[in-house]
């Protein structure tokens, strides 16, 4: 069984059909990838998979359990992670603040403790940054904040979307890697991405989406063959 089903996704904003009975599934350990141009849907099918937004048809099962009407941290609970688009960390507050709030429904403060040295492992500038507000930080280090406040909840799979944004080639090499680790660890990814390049490098298996429906699927490596995913996404 999947980790993460999602079936004849269904959303609307209005009378815009922004998902078209869109269905894919993520098992235990993949890291898959969602590519598409801008407006082709992917930060909606995260919004809905995490209950920020709600479909108006479909099913999402995760871990056998079904989330489709779930409010957004009953989901968090059950151990999925969102690392928003924009990274959207608390700028107001300091780089441990804002990783101690990733870690809110936990209760034990020794594995919370546990959690941010493991954290300050993977991402070691946050440990040099851990006094000061994240909203001096620079973008690479925001998206680096954000990842880590996403892995304090000790997630079975982590939603990311569009990670590269913004950042320099050094720090996209450098975010890459690091969700290469965070799979390595053992946590799922779903990845979207504008850098479908990247994203087809690192990624199991991979989902194309277009105006609201998925028109390709298959192996990471088969698409990154394909004809016309390079004409539209590689720039070859």
């Amino acid at each position: 069984m999947a980790m993460l089903e999602v079936k004849n996704l269904e959303v609307y904003y209005g009378v815009i059909n922004a998902i078209k009975g869109v269905s894919f599934e993520v098992n235990e350990g993949e890291v898959i990838a969602l590519i598409g141009a801008n407006g082709a849907g992917k930060t909606t099918i995260l919004h809905t998979v995490t209950g920020l937004i709600n479909g108006t048809a479909g099913e999402i099962i995760f871990n056998g359990v079904d989330i489709t009407k779930m409010p957004a941290h009953k989901i968090v609970g059950l151990g999925m992670a969102h690392v928003p688009e924009g990274r959207r960390v608390f700028s107001q507050l300091s780089v441990l603040q804002n990783l101690k709030m990733g870690a809110y429904t936990r209760k034990d403060k020794k594995e919370i403790d546990d959690t941010i040295k493991m954290v300050y492992e993977r991402f070691p500038r946050l440990e040099e940054r851990k006094n000061q507000v994240a909203g001096t930080l620079s973008g690479g280090e925001q998206q680096m904040l954000a990842m880590g406040r996403a892995l304090m909840s000790h997630p079975k799979i982590i939603l990311m979307d569009e990670p590269s944004m913004g950042l320099s080639p050094i720090l996209v090499e450098d975010i890459f890697r690091i969700i290469r680790d965070i799979s390595a660890s053992g946590t799922t990814v779903l990845l979207v991405e504008q850098n479908a390049k990247k994203a087809l490098s690192i990624a199991n298996r991979a989902y194309v989406l277009e105006t609201g429906s998925i028109v390709l699927q298959g192996e990471a490596s088969l698409l990154m063959n394909n004809d016309s995913v390079k004409k539209a996404y590689l720039g070859e």
